[in-house]
């Protein structure tokens, strides 16, 4: 009896923290259908007594959400396509090629992530502005070219493929950039996508450094744009709802579509030392 229970109980405690994190999500989407001030009515309605989408057409009419979008999907893409060449060359020359201080440089790096990322943002301010990449994209793209945790992530997965691998392809005269792109980059791709899949969502999802970085309004991301928004509409809940569903839902079908391969990536790698 005890050994049927234990179970249901788990699995009851498991459905309950699903609705518990999916209910947020689902009233987001039904508040951003419904009449303009019906979410403000008591009690609130759960659902919309007459579903519209004219507050996704103010977003894109009059707001210009369809530009900040634009600056989302540019800006992430580009960061993620950056940061993987970087992080994924750094990871596997940590893992597998020798070289003079490798695992003394190694640590040091391991020791930098104790420290807060705040508190690098004023000199890293400083040395963009110093620069000339303040206020345009490559002051988002540059410091993101290359991650501790990234370089942590990739090194630890890389540490799986045998050396006799890499050892024959040398002796077949194989050169080290054609190791990398013909045996190495497709072992890796688990990780990579794991890896992309965290950069596109951290990216996509940034809202203080880009707030910092990016002064004109013309080139601000998804979430500025939002936040802004929001000082001008903040009794329209329906039309916020709205963007925040704009905001959310085009990662989190990235992260539904690859999550067999960041699962896979994530076991593995956590199991390598």
């Amino acid at each position: 009896m005890k050994g049927a229970v234990a179970p249901i109980l788990v699995n009851g405690m498991l459905a309950l923290a699903g609705a518990v994190t999916v209910f947020p999500l689902l009233w987001m989407v039904s508040v951003s259908l419904m009449q303009p001030g019906e979410a403000s009515a008591f009690p609130p309605p759960f659902l919309p007594t007459r579903p519209t989408l004219a507050n996704y057409r103010e977003l894109f009419t009059h707001a210009g959400i369809g530009r900040y979008l634009a600056n989302s999907v540019l800006l992430s893409l580009s960061v993620t396509a950056v940061s993987l060449l970087f992080n994924v060359a750094a990871g596997y020359a940590f893992a597998k090629l020798k070289f003079r201080g490798r695992e003394r440089i190694f640590r040091l790096m391991l020791g930098a992530l104790v420290i807060p990322s705040q508190v690098a943002m004023v000199p890293l301010f400083l040395l963009l502005k110093t620069l000339g990449l303040v206020n345009s994209y490559g002051g988002v793209i540059v410091p993101a070219m290359a991650g501790i945790f990234g370089i942590f992530l990739v090194r630890q997965y890389a540490l799986s493929i045998p050396d006799e691998l890499l050892e024959a392809a040398r002796i077949d005269g194989a050169s080290e950039p054609t190791i990398f792109a013909s045996i190495v980059v497709p072992l890796l791709v688990p990780i990579i996508v794991t890896l992309a899949v965290f950069t596109l969502l951290g990216t996509w999802n940034d809202f203080m450094w880009p707030l910092i970085v990016l002064s004109d309004s013309h080139l601000y991301t998804l979430p500025v744009a939002l936040a802004s928004l929001s000082r001008e509409h903040v009794q329209d809940n329906e039309l916020m709802m709205a963007g925040s569903v704009l905001t959310t839902l085009p990662v989190l079908v990235v992260f539904l579509v690859l999550q067999r391969y960041y699962m896979q990536g994530l076991m593995v790698g956590s199991v390598k030392g």
